[in-house]
């Protein structure tokens, strides 16, 4: 093996014990959930924000809340409402009569982790602000920048099955979010351990596991892992194959309007990255892509009315991509 492989291969082991230990005392409190909580941790290793999309009380919210308790970091939870203003989340300028001046007064978006609960129920306007503090980790504020404070995520949630009084996100929001995961109902044993635990006495105590300067040392070395030519050209074709379908005899272009964005090439690589350290490797397989294949893609892929018409989804479309386009 080449000693630069080994030297990743033992770090990745290394921080893939630090971040076992964060999924375990996150399961302390969420029953079951594995595959989801472990792409939570992908987001955090990677610095990608995460749309968590499921029907009421699937503990989308309880979740982020007890991933925050497992950091040391400063969290915030921003309930968005239809009245909601972008002055309230980013922040706004004071007038101080007795000073003459105007002081500027942050919002609850300066936190390291933001919960930004039920996010499609504030108006597009709102959900706006967010797009600076996103992609360029800073926030403007009547003219002057301020940057965040690293690390920065932002965890969204929202109900797909209510639509009175809410805002479909636009396209620029929606990819700024490394992956839009999908919530499903727990299956007969965790239903059982979720009556056990909240009909009873149950306080469990959340450790905090890492430190700021631990999670910014994570992500750096997230970047450094080892990533074959022939698992490149694999992301390169699956995108492609989004918007030019017919170059691999996938006969689905009357199912998408538009297909995935640049950013699906840099997060399918930076997810896989994530999810090879978490298991200990510090080189991405093929598995890697299509682990997170569906969570990266699913929100980029715009359908045609066709596809809604007949009930196709996204992922039914990255289905047959993953199926045709040949794994290396």
């Amino acid at each position: 093996m080449d000693s630069n492989i080994k030297k990743l291969n033992e770090d990745a082991k290394k921080y893939s014990e630090k971040l076992q230990k964060v999924s375990d005392e996150i399961k302390k409190v969420i029953v079951g959930q594995e595959d989801i909580i472990d792409k939570v941790l992908l987001c955090v290793s990677a610095e990608g924000h995460a749309l968590l999309e499921g029907v009421p009380g699937l503990a989308k919210t309880m979740l982020v809340k007890t991933l925050s308790d497992s950091l040391n970091t400063t969290f915030h939870r921003i309930q968005f409402t239809p009245d909601l203003l972008p002055a309230d989340i980013v922040g706004t300028k004071i007038y101080d009569n007795h000073k003459g001046t105007f002081a500027t007064k942050k919002g609850p978006l300066f936190a390291n982790i933001i919960l930004a609960d039920e996010i499609n129920r504030a108006p597009p306007k709102v959900q706006s602000a967010l797009l600076e503090a996103m992609q360029e980790k800073q926030i403007t504020i009547s003219g002057d920048t301020f940057e965040l404070e690293l690390p920065f995520l932002v965890l969204a949630t929202q109900n797909p099955i209510e639509t009175e009084g809410t805002y479909r996100l636009p396209e620029a929001q929606l990819d700024r979010f490394m992956f839009k995961i999908l919530f499903d109902y727990p299956d007969i044993a965790d239903s059982k351990i979720i009556i056990e635990r909240m009909t009873n006495p149950f306080d469990p105590k959340v450790k905090k596991i890492l430190e700021p300067k631990e999670i910014i040392e994570l992500q750096k070395f997230v970047k450094t892992v080892y990533v074959d030519d022939k698992i490149t050209d694999y992301v390169t074709k699956l995108v492609d194959a989004t918007r030019n379908p017919k170059t691999y005899k996938l006969e689905i272009k009357h199912l998408i309007d538009f297909g995935a964005s640049p950013r699906a090439l840099i997060w399918l690589i930076m997810a896989a990255k994530a999810n090879a350290v978490l298991n200990g490797r510090g080189y991405v397989i093929p598995e890697d892509i299509k682990f997170v294949a569906h969570d990266v893609l699913r929100h980029r892929i715009l359908l045609s009315y066709e596809a809604e018409a007949e009930g196709i989804t996204s992922d039914a479309i990255i289905d047959m991509i993953l199926e045709k386009i040949k794994t290396p």
